[in-house]
């Protein structure tokens, strides 16, 4: 009984899902090619049909892979999409990289999707933020008020477990898709953000790909002291620990290639 009461419940959710879509068409989706926004642009594009349309930024921070496997899975859905450029990277808020660093990627693509919104009479604008998403500590979320960007799935009540079953019930190939913060998120914060860290930080993620790891992070740390060269602290998934026993040496070695000095193997993995 349980079972068919959650069922049930995700059902209703689900519904009211699209009648806030149906309210707000037609509609701009935030789309970034992660868990909440897929879900959001394929349940828009299953109701709005031609009234959806999703935008996905081709940020720097953004590593290129993950801009062209977005693209595929929407291709797939049929949703239509467009890229548009943004520039947060020349806006010095955003570049010296502040606690509050998001606030001002976020703006920038709100403001893009603003203006065609404006030019080409889009409704409202949405983002994939979910009811697990606490507001208050996301920038992002201070900019989608100022620009009044809509949350569908947080005002359905759907929360991230929701999200990924109704991906799974939808076939959509993020269901269970580990999340994937942008690269600027491995550099420390006070640590300037530019196009040069941000492509080494996207060889060595590359790099510890190809060894076969799926989830993990190249933390960058600035070059010290008399260091010109800046390093990197590899953090693993524990349950993919095990695999660096034989792979370890190459690794270090394939990633001191591309462009990083010290090299270390955090012992405690990455924990999400």
């Amino acid at each position: 009984m349980i079972a068919l009461e959650t069922a049930s419940d995700l059902a209703a959710r689900e519904g009211l899902l699209r009648e806030i879509l149906v309210r707000h068409a037609p509609l701009l989706i935030a789309y970034s090619g992660g868990v909440d926004s897929t879900l959001l642009l394929a349940v828009a594009h299953q109701t709005l049909g031609v009234k959806a349309t999703g935008i996905i930024a081709d940020s720097p921070s953004l590593p290129r892979e993950s801009l062209a496997q977005a693209k595929l899975v929407a291709t797939a859905m049929g949703a239509s999409l467009e890229v548009v450029a943004t520039t947060e990277l020349e806006n010095p808020s955003y570049a010296d990289n502040p606690p509050n660093r998001c606030y001002f990627c976020k703006a920038e693509l709100f403001m893009q999707m603003e203006r065609i919104a404006k030019e080409r009479g889009f409704a409202a604008i949405a983002y994939g933020e979910n009811a697990d998403d606490p507001a208050h500590l996301r920038p992002g979320s201070l900019a989608a008020a100022e620009f009044s960007v809509i949350a569908p799935l947080r005002e359905a009540s759907l929360t991230k477990a929701d999200v990924r079953e109704l991906s799974r019930r939808l076939g959509l190939p993020t269901a269970d898709a580990p999340a994937q913060p942008c690269l600027s998120s491995r550099i420390p914060h006070g640590t300037r953000v530019t196009r040069e860290t941000l492509d080494l930080v996207e060889r060595g993620e590359a790099i510890v790909r190809q060894f076969g790891f799926e989830i993990f992070r190249v933390r960058y740390l600035p070059p010290e002291g008399s260091l010109s060269r800046p390093g990197a602290n590899i953090q693993i998934s524990p349950s993919e620990m095990p695999k660096l026993e034989r792979t370890r040496q190459k690794l270090i070695a394939a990633l001191s290639a591309s462009g990083f000095g010290s090299i270390r193997i955090d012992p405690q993995g990455y924990g999400g």
